[in-house]
């Protein structure tokens, strides 16, 4: 299999490289004349194999992280800052403001995700447009939320006017697979709800965020919003050290997260609203429709090269049929179309981590020395940014394929007879985020249901794992996720129940109807929002 040197169509070339030098802090896009870090994508622009150099960003440390840090903090001022204590429909209309300049930019993100981290076309667009959509949801709900916080309640003698508050300033790491998606999926409500926030991108899909800076600067006051570049352990470490941090926004790797809990003075204060990694299994019943299957089994394993922490990383199918679905399944693995982002019906792409086809090379040839085969004709084939699915049968769990978050194109295979194993190995597991359950027989699926839904925590129904629809939660269990990510449970991660108590007195009544018919303050309101 040869290197990809397609002919670029001109609309994504990439004609010069992004030296990127601006920064966001106290409200102002600054110029950073520092050391810097080039950007290569892998994905090779010459005919004979080469990294593409995109550009460059700022290498930030210390002194810059705590200049962000004091930034937040003003802007937050102790829960005294214009933000936190602003109407709830002048921040609504901040977010739609940033929301329509964003728009302007989607061309260009777009092109970016494709050339920074392999995403086809395709799914550079739906990212971007499913990002769009969650943002003008989250308003919706946030709106809702609003009116129905927008009155008085009365228990034995007190009334209670109670709304959600925000928790304080906020750090927000995202993942370099949905550099978009997933970070805004942290960033967004964090904002809405009233915090102030530090941001630094993940190290694959930084770039893309350039084109988004001036629209962050001119929708939102000082502070409100802090954008920085660097490595984690330079930018993030002495943020969370400094102790003035309230909540930590994080999707990526567990022992990232532990870190960076580890190093707050008071992590008992800390917030976590945690995305992590996940070994989502797929179970297939004898009784399973097995063409619905294997195209659903295969688009679980290999959407986004299997990059993804929703991904099914490990194949349960019962000895009964495992023969059948070997054969179809490896066949159609085979038949996947490889190609640039840009191309046409492209389903697996280049790997945007250079080291990535030597670790699933690693994870191969172990398999191999543990006793199993590559089912799939091409698999384990290699290019420069690229190395083919390889379709292992008989996984065990001696093997570190079975053990590790592969996050790559290789798909172990379990025999299994008897449904203990399976939910055995579950209850075992690190993790506990979904499963997909393949089968017809009612009888047998429900208590197979009521035990995984204990396990994990969304069991799915003849389809692959996934996040979406935004609308429901998205969490895990155990070392899988902390707190609860959508449009609707996000503004209350990022938020706590607070309110204002009062006995039922003459004095106190007329305070109260007071402050409501002045509008003096914007956190006793009962205005309806439209």
């Amino acid at each position: 299999m040869k290197a990809l040197v397609n002919a670029i169509p001109e609309v994504y070339r990439i004609t010069e490289p992004i030296h990127a030098r601006s920064y966001l802090v106290h409200g102002e896009l600054l110029e950073w004349d520092g050391p810097c870090s080039e950007v290569y994508s892998t994905i090779s622009s010459t005919e004979t194999y080469a990294p593409t150099l995109l550009g460059s960003i700022p290498t930030m440390g210390e002194a810059e992280a705590l200049d962000a840090l004091d930034a937040a903090c003003k802007a937050y001022n102790k829960g005294k800052g214009a933000w936190p204590t602003m109407k709830v429909q002048d921040r609504i209309a901040c977010m739609e403001r940033f929301v329509a300049l964003m728009i302007e930019k989607r061309d260009e993100v777009v092109k970016l995700l494709m050339w920074e981290i392999g995403k086809s076309l395709l799914d550079s667009e739906k990212e971007f447009d499913r990002t769009v959509d969650y943002i003008y949801d989250t308003i919706e709900d946030y709106k809702q939320l609003d009116r129905d916080a927008a009155k008085f309640e009365k228990h034995d003698g007190v009334y209670a006017h109670i709304r959600r508050g925000p928790l304080g300033v906020v750090l927000c790491l995202g993942p370099y697979n949905y550099p978009l998606n997933e970070t805004f999926a942290l960033l967004i409500p964090a904002i809405i709800m009233g915090n102030t926030a530090i941001f630094k991108p993940a190290k694959h899909g930084v770039l893309l965020m350039t084109p988004l800076l001036e629209a962050f600067q001119k929708s939102f006051p000082k502070g409100v919003i802090n954008i920085l570049f660097g490595r984690g352990r330079a930018v993030a470490a002495p943020i969370m050290a400094s102790g003035r941090i309230d909540a930590l926004a994080l999707i990526g790797n567990s022992k990232s997260a532990n870190a960076l809990q580890a190093q707050h003075p008071k992590s008992n204060r800390l917030r976590l609203v945690l995305g992590l990694e996940a070994k989502n299994p797929a179970i297939v019943l004898p009784d399973a429709d097995l063409d619905l299957t294997i195209d659903e089994c295969l688009a679980g394993t290999l959407s986004f090269n299997g990059q993804r922490c929703t991904a099914l990383k490990v194949l349960y199918v019962h000895t009964d049929i495992v023969e059948e679905f070997n054969q179809k399944f490896a066949a159609k693995v085979d038949a996947l179309k490889f190609g640039n982002p840009w191309d046409a019906g492209v389903k697996l792409t280049p790997l945007p981590e250079p080291g990535k086809p030597d670790y699933i090379q690693e994870l191969i040839d172990d398999a191999h020395a543990k006793g199993a085969k590559n089912l799939n004709a091409k698999g384990g084939e290699r290019t420069e940014n690229f190395i083919w699915p390889a379709v292992l049968f008989p996984a065990t769990k001696a093997m570190r394929v079975y053990e590790e978050e592969q996050f790559g194109p290789v798909i172990p295979i379990v025999p299994f007879t008897e449904i203990d194993e399976p939910l055995d190995d579950m209850a075992a597991s690190n993790y506990g985020q979904q499963v997909s359950l393949f089968g017809k027989d009612v009888y047998t699926l429900a208590p197979l249901i009521d035990t995984l839904a204990n396990l994990v925590c969304r069991v799915n129904l003849n389809s692959s794992c996934q996040r979406g629809p935004d609308v429901y939660p998205f969490t895990g269990r155990k070392d899988s996720a902390q707190s609860t990510l959508s449009v609707h449970d996000a503004l209350r991660s990022f938020s706590i129940r607070t309110f204002v108590a009062s006995k039922d007195n003459e004095l106190n009544n007329s305070i109260l109807e007071s402050l409501l018919e002045t509008k003096a303050s914007n956190f006793i309101s009962t205005d309806y929002i439209l």
